[in-house]
């Protein structure tokens, strides 16, 4: 479930289903998907935030797609995942992320695909691919290692391990960290500065600052979903968030 709240030329979208720490189903991937591609034909929007209700961004892909008598979901869960994919490569103008709590998986893979990320300060942030005896997905192989220092990529990939919102900045994958009661101001305040400026001059910088970004990442995401296959067989954007009882986050 997602919300949708436009305020002057900035475009808010939440998801919305914190009983489920806003795990994505396939409805999801199209819901997210398709707002994405309203707020890029109304040209009115010029700047999109995205964020999550309660407690975590996302905690990943819903367990609910990993059912192995649920074939044809599962399918057209791939098909939503790779669409939704599509749409965030080819997104122009400025997409914020407000990272509010847990963010996992592809709960964090897809923040990768942010130009700039705010997060609470209790913000966690966890890849767990390895732990789960998978590989990255989303492009996250490539988008990660370019975003962030080489070490702290490997570190994160191969140990799946919990970092939290310090150490995202830190390794440069958050822009600023904010106080949890602060984040919602904060990234309309940054949202609302970007939305004031002249719309093609930003739509071109962006461009410009993300060239070649597109195919490098649809060029790691097919590496990785053949790289899965025989690990798993799961098609990409289904990797599970980790059980119950995994380790949890840092206090």
């Amino acid at each position: 479930m997602l919300s949708e709240h436009i305020d002057g030329h900035v475009s808010s979208l939440r998801l919305e289903r914190p009983e489920r720490l806003n795990s994505f189903t396939a409805a999801d991937y199209r819901d997210l998907r398709l707002a994405l591609e309203r707020a890029r034909a109304d040209v009115g929007v010029r700047v999109v935030v995205l964020t999550g209700a309660g407690r975590a961004f996302s905690s990943g892909a819903d367990r609910s797609l990993l059912d192995p008598a649920g074939g044809a979901a599962r399918e057209g869960a791939a098909a939503e995942f790779d669409a939704l994919l599509a749409t965030l490569r080819s997104f122009e103008k400025p997409l914020l992320g407000a990272v509010n709590g847990l963010a996992v998986g592809v709960g964090c893979t897809l923040l990768l695909y942010c130009d700039l990320l705010l997060a609470a300060a209790s913000a966690r942030f966890r890849l767990p691919f390895t732990a789960l005896g998978l590989v990255p997905e989303a492009g996250s192989s490539a988008l990660l290692p370019a975003r962030v220092r080489w070490d702290a990529a490997m570190w994160a990939m191969l140990s799946s391990e919990w970092f939290d919102a310090d150490e995202a900045r830190e390794m440069g994958l958050v822009w600023r960290v904010v106080p949890d009661a602060s984040l919602v101001d904060r990234t309309t305040t940054v949202a609302t500065t970007l939305a004031a400026l002249d719309p093609g001059a930003v739509v071109a910088t962006k461009r410009l600052l993300t060239a070649g970004r597109a195919d490098v990442a649809q060029r790691a995401a097919e590496r990785e979903m053949a790289a899965m296959r025989p690990l798993s067989g799961r098609p990409g954007g289904m990797a599970p968030t980790p059980p119950p009882d995994a380790p949890g986050p840092p206090p």
